[in-house]
C-alpha cells in the first residue's frame, strides 16, 4: 500500500524539482510546525526533492500507524464481544418491543458468510420487534440492543447465543452436513438502519 501512496505522489515530487528553490511550508501539517521546510536558494534540487520527500514518507507512515490501530472491544453483559465500525454518534438505542431494521452478513470463523441481507433474493433489510424471542438468534437480537441507528458493529456471537449444539444441519443429506456446525461462533457484521415503536 505504501509504494502505491508513494507512485501517487511521485509526479507531485517530480514537480518540485522543476521549480524553483522556495518555501515549502504549504505542503505539510501546520499544527505541526517541526515537519515545516524552508529552503535557502542555494540548495540543491535533488536536497530539496529527497527532504520533501522524507517528509511525506514520515505523514505516510505516522498516518497508516494510526489507521492500523485495533479497535475497542466490548463485551455484553450476555457475552456477545464487538467492536464499533462506525459510530453515528446518536444515543438512542432501541428498547425491548421496538421494531429495528438491520442490515447484516453472517460469517463462520473462517471468513465464508452463511448469510446476509445482501444474498440475492433476499430484502435488503432483516426487520424484527427487538426482544421477541425466536425471531433472529438471540446474540444478533442482544448486540442490536446496544447500538443506536447508524452505528455499524461486528461482533462474535458465541454458540450459546448463536444455534447451539443444533447448529443449522440439512436433514437427509448425510452425516454432518451442515451450513453452520453444532458449537459453531459466529460473526456478523450488524448495520442498524433503523428503528420504530411497534404500533398498540
Amino acid at each position: 500500500m505504501l509504494s502505491s501512496t508513494i507512485f501517487i505522489l511521485s509526479p507531485l515530487l517530480l514537480s518540485i524539482l522543476i521549480q524553483p528553490a522556495v518555501s515549502y511550508q504549504k505542503l505539510v501539517d501546520k499544527k505541526n510546525p517541526s515537519l515545516s521546510l524552508s529552503f535557502k536558494p542555494h540548495q540543491s534540487q535533488r536536497r530539496e526533492f529527497f527532504g520533501v520527500a522524507s517528509i511525506f514518507a514520515g505523514i505516510l507512515l505516522k498516518s497508516s500507524a494510526v489507521a492500523a490501530a485495533p479497535p475497542e472491544i466490548f463485551t455484553t453483559d450476555k457475552g456477545v464481544k464487538y467492536a464499533v465500525l462506525n459510530s453515528s454518534g446518536k444515543k438512542n438505542r432501541p428498547y425491548p418491543g421496538d421494531i429495528v431494521a438491520v442490515e447484516y452478513t453472517g460469517y463462520l470463523t473462517n471468513g465464508q458468510i452463511f448469510d446476509a441481507t445482501h444474498a440475492t433474493g433476499k430484502s435488503n433489510m432483516l426487520v424484527w420487534i427487538l426482544g421477541n424471542t425466536g425471531t433472529v438468534i438471540p446474540g444478533l437480537d442482544d448486540i442490536v440492543s446496544q447500538m443506536s441507528p447508524g452505528d455499524k458493529v461486528q461482533a462474535i456471537i458465541p454458540p450459546e447465543l448463536a444455534f447451539g449444539d443444533k447448529g443449522v444441519c440439512f436433514e437427509g443429506e448425510g452425516d454432518g452436513d451442515c451450513l453452520i456446525k453444532p458449537g459453531s461462533t459466529l460473526v456478523y457484521d450488524v448495520l442498524l438502519k433503523r428503528t420504530s415503536i411497534a404500533p398498540p
